[in-house]
């Protein structure tokens, strides 16, 4: 893919961080979610590409726009996959907490796998403990591993978790080894992508959440030169099946960061909507906005930080997203 994509993926994170953060802290997470996937989709519609949606919103009839299998795009450039969440972190937005943000991937056409929306088992880690940890091993040996390649003492590795009942085993499990957990109540994208900066001071990320989720995380990690594996942990026939017709003939088989995107051509990029670990939330002034975003390549590892001023009088289709909101 031509690299100058990165820009285009940037600006169509931003678009929709930008829309979402007229709702932040109104406790209206479906109007946040809205706004965004609007925003998100009308950027597309400029950006010369032939896009499949294949992580998205939900399903053609339950979802007027970003459903899986929507075509978005000019049609005029390569063909690729895409995965979104335009707002990753919807009762974060409503609730003005933090690690919202706005999320895509893009991957040529069949790299991504198309993951349904049901539950994963997941595990992910920065590039110094890739390849060594497994969903398959013991949390204890698991975290001992990382502490050994991150140079901690096990006492000072932190794990982030879903704060779910679901997770109480694993909670116990690090805390009896004597390691810390950081409990989130949304937004494992988020949370998979800090295992991969030291600065965050998040070593491991372990539980279950959702599986459209688990592909943009692996996407994320790839780029960086982390590590993601993942397992589907489907409630019932009807999502066993649901697996089979997606091609996922084992249900039960360890998913590898290149089982869900492969190759090295990917793209990944994050705007923070609500200040967060790694991003800045988007700030308005009186003359527009500020946004903060990251952008990662895989293929050369490369990892940007945008930091944007939007004159939004400028920017007549940006500033009619934004403002229509509210209206």
């Amino acid at each position: 893919m031509d690299r100058n994509l990165v820009l285009e993926i940037a600006r169509i994170a931003e678009a929709a961080a930008l829309a979402s953060a007229e709702w932040v802290g109104r406790g209206q997470k479906d109007l946040a979610d809205k706004a965004a996937v609007d925003a998100m989709r009308g950027t597309f519609d400029s950006v010369d590409i032939a896009g499949t949606v294949v992580i998205g919103e939900g399903e053609m009839d339950e979802a007027p726009m970003l459903y899986i299998g929507e075509k978005v795009g000019t049609g005029r450039g390569p063909a690729v996959d895409i995965a979104v969440d335009p707002l990753e972190g919807t009762n974060l937005c409503a609730k003005a907490l933090p690690n919202s943000i706005a999320v895509l991937a893009i991957a040529p056409a069949g790299c991504l796998l198309h993951a349904p929306d049901m539950y994963m088992d997941k595990i992910a880690v920065g590039p110094r403990a890739a390849g060594k940890v497994s969903l398959d091993k013991p949390v204890r040996e698991n975290l001992e591993i990382v502490a050994e390649a991150n140079g901690k003492r096990l006492q000072d590795v932190t794990v982030i978790v879903l704060d779910r009942p679901r997770h109480k085993e694993i909670i116990e499990e690090v805390r009896k080894a004597g390691a810390r957990t950081r409990l989130i109540s949304d937004g494992d994208v988020s949370a998979a992508i800090l295992t991969a900066f030291p600065e965050t001071g998040i070593d491991l990320m372990l539980g279950i959440g959702g599986a459209p989720e688990g592909v943009l995380a692996a996407a994320a990690l790839k780029c960086v030169g982390g590590d993601f594996m993942g397992r589907l942990a489907p409630e019932d026939e009807a999502q066993r099946e649901r697996c089979r017709a997606m091609g996922i003939a084992d249900v039960n088989q360890l998913l590898t960061m290149e089982d869900m995107v492969k190759g090295d051509d990917v793209l990944f990029a994050a705007t923070g909507v609500t200040n967060g670990d790694l991003l800045r939330g988007v700030r308005f002034t009186p003359e527009g906005a500020h946004t903060h975003t990251v952008v990662m390549r895989a293929k050369t590892g490369t990892v940007r930080f945008i930091e944007a001023v939007h004159q939004l009088s400028r920017k007549p289709q940006l500033q009619r997203l934004v403002n229509a909101q509210m209206a």
